[in-house]
């Protein structure tokens, strides 16, 4: 019982720390600067999340054409780059990837 108890009061300040900065833009008259900056936020946190996963092997440093998500990333990237389209870059990347388990 104490497990579901902290549970909910874990989700409930969740909640209301993300309800807060909802409310709060609302109210709240935020700086050009800032406003400016935390469009950049999304993006840096994706690149953060996905490039270990494209540079790391097994915790070392794999940078060379033995990698195969490296190289579906730079395909990805190519195609992010050219055409602007989420969904054509998620499949050029997945297929390159696939295609190169292939081989």
């Amino acid at each position: 019982m104490n497990l579901w108890i902290i549970i909910i009061i874990i989700g409930l300040l969740t909640l209301a720390i993300r309800l807060s900065f909802i409310v709060l833009f609302g109210v709240v008259e935020v700086p050009p600067l800032l406003s400016r900056a935390l469009r950049f936020v999304p993006a840096a946190v994706l690149s953060a999340i996905i490039l270990p996963e494209l540079l790391l092997r097994d915790g070392q440093l794999a940078i060379g054409l033995g990698n195969d998500r490296l190289l579906a990333g730079a395909v990805a990237i190519g195609v992010a780059w050219g055409t602007k389209n989420v969904l054509l870059t998620i499949a050029a990347g997945m297929a390159v990837f696939i295609g190169l388990g292939f081989v």
